[in-house]
């Protein structure tokens, strides 16, 4: 059980590394989200995002290996994605690529509920 914190931690930081290919430009994040980044205003917002993504990306990798931050990792990692998950229920229909993303955070959103459940436990 020891590996299950570490392990759902290296995931979902593997998902959250996904976007970062957006930092390169307008081509990458219309591939990543299906839709047209035609304006520069739009392309700097979603490549900032990218950004960010890759730092939360290399703290809960780095969280992984340092048992002291995994309370801090899996909080992270769960705003992050039920964040997402509200807003794409507010917002209503999305493309197919938005779709992808929304399958994929519930995935993460459920390894992370059992990885606090786990972290939880009484050692």
């Amino acid at each position: 059980m020891r590996f299950v914190v570490p392990a759902v931690l290296l995931v979902v930081a593997a998902i959250h590394a996904l976007p970062v290919i957006g930092i390169l430009g307008a081509n990458q994040l219309s591939r990543l989200y299906g839709l047209p980044v035609n304006d520069a205003n739009l392309e700097l917002v979603l490549r900032h995002r990218a950004l960010l993504f890759g730092l939360l990306a290399a703290f809960l990798g780095y969280a992984a290996f340092k048992p002291e931050l995994h309370r801090l990792a899996l909080v992270a990692g769960v705003a992050s994605v039920s964040s997402f998950l509200v807003l794409a229920a507010l917002v209503g229909p999305y493309n197919q690529a938005i779709a992808t993303v929304v399958r994929v955070d519930w995935v993460a959103l459920a390894l992370l509920v059992v990885a606090a459940v786990v972290h939880l436990q009484p050692r």
